[in-house]
């Protein structure tokens, strides 16, 4: 990763207050790194902190889904997601299957601000840092070397 980041902040509806209140403290921190955020979420942050954030579609209407791909695609270094754990959420696989993909590729997660304050103060945020980033080619070929019938039902390709 590179000095200035890639991050990409999501919240719920009920964390999107909060989620503004600390950028809005960190913004001269986020100023110079790349925003990326999920639909309204990115509408008021934009209003709010004055600089260009990168706008995809709303949780619900595929934006997790769209920033879990870009995790994988190496195109977002960061994730800050504000869930909300006491309110179910209707796209909840999504959130699930965007958590994954952080774990998966090893970027940094915050979902709370107290993580996201130590992440962002942290030395590495305006440093160089190299991220292990996993070798799956193992894993493929013995997911390809199981056969037909083998796991979940997949074939060998």
């Amino acid at each position: 990763m590179v000095p200035d980041k890639k991050i990409a902040l999501v919240a719920h509806d009920n964390k999107k207050r909060e989620l503004l209140e600390w950028a809005k403290f960190n913004r001269d921190l986020l100023a110079h790194h790349e925003i990326w955020a999920t639909g309204t979420t990115g509408e008021i942050l934009e209003q709010q902190l004055g600089f260009p954030i990168h706008k995809l579609q709303s949780g619900p209407l595929g934006g997790d889904q769209q920033i879990g791909a870009k995790i994988a695609c190496n195109e977002i270094d960061f994730l800050i997601f504000f869930w909300d754990p006491l309110e179910p959420q209707p796209h909840d696989p999504d959130v699930k299957a965007l958590l994954r993909m952080a774990v998966v590729w090893n970027i940094p997660i915050a979902c709370n601000r107290a993580s996201a304050d130590f992440m962002i103060s942290s030395p590495l945020m305006d440093g160089e840092y190299h991220r292990l980033v996993p070798d799956y080619q193992e894993y493929r070929k013995r997911r390809l070397g199981r056969g037909k019938g083998a796991g979940r039902g997949e074939d060998k390709v």
